[in-house]
């Protein structure tokens, strides 16, 4: 009886990882979006698996689970099979998220494999119009210095970017503004289109894009150092008179950590594909996204980098969720 090699060993299971990713996928896969539907990961996630089903010739099965700030779905996500079926559309709440919380029970670093970058978006100063009547962001914020603690800002849990970008604004500007958390993007956006308790909400500009186009919610400013090519018309929140206020949102793709190798090769094509599609990248650009790149080793540097960022944003606001 001949006894292989460990060579031969490696070459033998190298060669059945390619021919499991070939054969790959046979049954339909999930992706986990960690909001309720209606906000921006959703906006984005629905989208690309749409795109990605028709590539890979199964669907793609969108699994909300909001709820802690994106926590909750990221958990979730991170305990899922190893098998190359189940994947998790996070975003930059989840980089603020290890700074912000006392405990996790997931680490984005460890527990999951970075795939794509799939879209960064500037965040954009909206206001309802059924209880705010300045149109510009100077006399917004004369109205909050006039009345302090009785203007409320919308967010999609705590320790998220909607959830930081209103502390940041505080601080900024001046004011105080009193935060209400949601368990998503799409809850707070309601709760603003509906006028009766918050006033204000610093969102990702994909899930306000069609809001603001409706006439329903009021742009103030983007906080991005140039103006969004979808809304030339809104002014950047230095031309409005606010320097220094910069806050982006972005939107990645993960699989799950110790997924067979071969299988996140080729979500990485494939996504990359996707986001090369005409009609994705149009999309992207009609709520002022720019598109991102599906290069795993630049988008694990990007998220630690992300990590130490917000880190210092967090103890600078002194910001701490339990």
């Amino acid at each position: 009886m001949k006894i292989l090699s460990s060579a031969a060993l490696a070459v033998c299971g190298l060669i059945s990882a390619q021919a499991s990713a070939q054969e790959w996928p046979t049954k339909n896969l999930t992706l986990v979006v960690p909001f309720p539907a209606g906000g921006g990961t959703d906006a984005f996630a629905r989208p690309l698996s749409a795109t990605l089903s028709r590539q890979l010739g199964k669907q793609i099965v969108n699994d909300n689970r909001g709820g802690a700030g994106g926590n909750l779905g990221a958990g979730i996500a991170s305990r899922a099979a190893k098998d190359g079926y189940t994947y998790f559309m996070g975003a930059v709440h989840h980089a603020i998220a290890p700074s912000v919380y006392k405990k996790l029970d997931y680490s984005l670093e460890k527990d999951f494999a970075p795939l794509a970058v799939v879209a960064v978006v500037p965040q954009v100063i909206v206001v309802t119009p059924k209880r705010i009547k300045e149109t510009d962001l100077a006399s917004f914020i004369a109205l909050a210095k006039k009345s302090p603690g009785k203007l409320n800002y919308a967010s999609a849990g705590s320790g998220t970017s909607h959830h930081l970008a209103g502390e940041l604004f505080k601080i900024a500007a001046g004011v105080d503004v009193a935060h209400v958390p949601y368990k998503g993007a799409g809850p707070a956006l309601q709760d603003l289109l509906s006028g009766q308790q918050v006033e204000v909400m610093f969102d990702g500009l994909g899930s306000s894009a069609q809001y603001i186009r409706s006439g329903l919610i009021m742009p103030l400013a983007v906080a991005s150092m140039t103006r969004s090519a979808a809304f030339p018309y809104v002014p950047t929140t230095a031309e409005a008179g606010l320097k220094g206020y910069e806050v982006a949102t972005w939107y990645a793709l993960w699989a799950v950590a110790g997924s067979p190798q071969a299988i996140n090769d080729r979500m990485v094509s494939d996504t990359a594909k996707a986001l090369a599609a005409p009609e994705v990248k149009m999309l992207w650009a009609s709520q002022g996204a720019t598109v991102g790149a599906a290069n795993p080793k630049e988008m694990a540097a990007f998220v630690s980098s992300e990590i130490a960022k917000w880190a210092k944003v967090a103890k600078s606001a002194n910001i701490q969720v339990d």
